[in-house]
């Protein structure tokens, strides 16, 4: 059986080589895009089984990159976790119309991510 792909968008090298440790331990297969243009060529050549995205980033923000999906892929079916910090409020209005979305706060748990997972695809966290 393949492994489940997460695509980890985010600006910051640091978080996505914490996201990816976390999640390659767990069983998970990750590739990572430094900003919301780089995911979304990502997702149309290959679309991953989750999207883990941050909100701020350059180019082109996760929120745009939603938006984006949502135009371009109108039967995405894949999960998008949205990474956002206490100071970015208006994620709280934008998101919600996001079908198959979760809002994740800042700083996110790496277990509570390894768990909304596992339980998104039916399967124990290694």
């Amino acid at each position: 059986m393949n492994p489940i792909r997460i695509l980890v968008a985010d600006d910051e090298v640091h978080m996505r080589r914490v996201v990816t440790m976390f999640l390659e331990r767990a069983g998970y297969a990750v590739e990572t895009a430094s900003n919301g243009k780089e995911a979304l060529d990502s997702i149309l050549k290959n679309p991953p089984d989750a999207l883990l995205t941050d909100i701020n980033m350059p180019q082109m923000t996760g929120q745009e990159l939603c938006q984006a999906l949502q135009t371009q892929l109108p039967d995405r079916k894949f999960p998008i976790f949205v990474m956002t910090s206490m100071t970015e409020r208006e994620a709280r209005d934008w998101q919600p119309k996001i079908p198959n979305s979760s809002l994740l706060e800042k700083p996110v748990s790496m277990r509570v991510l390894v768990s909304d997972l596992g339980r998104r695809f039916a399967r124990e966290p290694a």
